[in-house]
């Protein structure tokens, strides 16, 4: 055992005591001296590893949010302080202290995972080196030796001799060719992960450096998997390349399901949302709740998709509550009948204007069709809005309180008299 190797002693061995347990599970069932066994163990080894770190994982998705969301202020405290560093430094730690963010909090996943990726490596390079380590005696390291995955030993590499890689029982063409077709795959796998970040759950509403570090990083860390990958023994390219699978199905799970705020994923998914929640009339769930409580408690500071959401719901005659709840609203167009189907009804009937009759109709003042409203004749009007009597008639008695109409040619109101005509 090396110097290094002895000094991380307390990390090889509990890795070297997991791989061999899971190797005496997969060896009753494929043989203890095949690659699935211990290729297996390896696997399993890395989803271990990766439900005990979910905890760190969901802490940086909650801190990679906050920082983009401190974004616009960081860029102003920079321009602000541009010529002194070390302010500048200040009111960045006192933005982080007030806003309770850590920007190392999004790298937290990959350090705690350093530590066994180390130790996995130096198992499977003591192995290459026929010697023992941790747990793992000499039959356990005989029979890893003859284990072989597609025809490459588990300890051999891509940059390994011929002399070497033939005392492993395998040729170099084999060794060349697996590490190859996994170093593309794990290249492709992180290439895609960091992809399905930058074009899906980014908010699309806020351009700031931070962005353009991801779309950098997109396309740097496939180079650099491929270029440290021809270094790695075949075993820890099955660890590292069922670790990045790993990454690249939980982060569509949380894409899927928990989208970032601003991002074409949540516009997606309050879609989704929107119409299971019309069809059913209420949230499903607890974290349904959540988000429908967020949105509604933003208020006036509610993105594009989000205003599009609650003025779906409220189009669908649903409402939703501030405890996250949705319940059907009384000003609804829509209401559900007995049978789940949905009829379009008015809540307040219309107001029906009386049809007008006509000229005979008035006249004669017959009545119309029942249950039609009637209007007004000439001889039901009342006495102050009837004509005044024809000339010759007898005027009405009193001061003159009815009025006759205007002639017709004359101006309404009061007539000034007509001078005599002069002779």
């Amino acid at each position: 055992m090396d110097t290094i190797a002895s000094l991380f002693s307390f990390i090889t061995t509990p890795v070297s005591w997991v791989i061999v347990q899971f190797h005496s599970v997969y060896g009753s069932i494929f043989g203890p001296d095949t690659g699935w066994a211990w290729g297996l163990s390896i696997v399993s080894l890395v989803i271990l590893i990766r439900i005990c770190l979910i905890p760190l994982f969901v802490k940086q998705i909650k801190a990679t949010r906050a920082m983009q969301t401190l974004q616009p202020e960081m860029k102003k405290i920079q321009e602000r302080y541009k010529n002194d560093k070390q302010r500048q430094s200040e009111e960045m730690m006192k933005l982080y202290k007030e806003t309770g963010t850590n920007p190392l909090s999004s790298c937290l996943p990959i350090l705690a995972q350093s530590p066994f990726f180390f130790a996995l490596y130096h198992v499977l390079n003591s192995i290459a080196s026929n010697d023992t380590i941790g747990v793992i005696n000499e039959r356990l390291l005989e029979s890893a030796q003859k284990a072989h995955i597609f025809g490459a030993p588990l300890a051999a590499k891509f940059t390994d001799s011929p002399d070497k890689v033939e005392a492993l029982n395998s040729t170099l063409l084999d060794v060349r060719v697996v590490t190859a077709i996994m170093i593309i795959l794990m290249s492709l796998s992180q290439f895609y992960t960091q992809r399905q970040l930058m074009t899906k759950n980014v908010d699309t509403t806020v351009k700031t450096p931070f962005m353009q570090q991801q779309k950098m990083l997109m396309y740097v860390f496939p180079v650099i998997f491929a270029v440290f990958g021809i270094n790695f023994p075949v075993g820890v390219l099955v660890y590292w390349l069922t670790t990045n699978v790993w990454t690249m199905g939980q982060q569509m799970y949380v894409i899927h399901n928990n989208p970032t705020p601003g991002s074409k994923a949540q516009a997606a998914y309050l879609e989704r949302l929107s119409k299971h929640v019309a069809k059913h009339g209420k949230t499903r769930n607890r974290r349904e709740r959540a988000i429908v409580k967020a949105i509604v408690g933003k208020g006036r500071d509610r993105n594009e998709y989000e205003r599009k959401f609650i003025n779906g719901l409220n189009k669908a005659g649903l409402a939703a509550q501030a405890d996250g709840n949705v319940i059907r609203s009384e000003s609804s167009a829509a209401v559900q009948a007995e049978d789940g189907t949905s009829t379009a009804t008015a809540t307040v009937p219309k107001r029906q204007q009386p049809k007008r009759q006509s000229k005979s109709q008035r006249q004669s003042g017959t009545a119309k069709a029942a249950g039609e409203p009637m209007s007004l004749t000439k001889d039901d009007a009342p006495e102050d809005t009837k004509p005044a009597a024809k000339k010759g008639d007898a005027k009405p008695a009193g001061n003159g309180s009815t009025r006759s109409k205007a002639q017709s040619g004359q101006r309404k109101g009061p007539q000034r008299p007509k001078s005599p005509s002069k002779k």
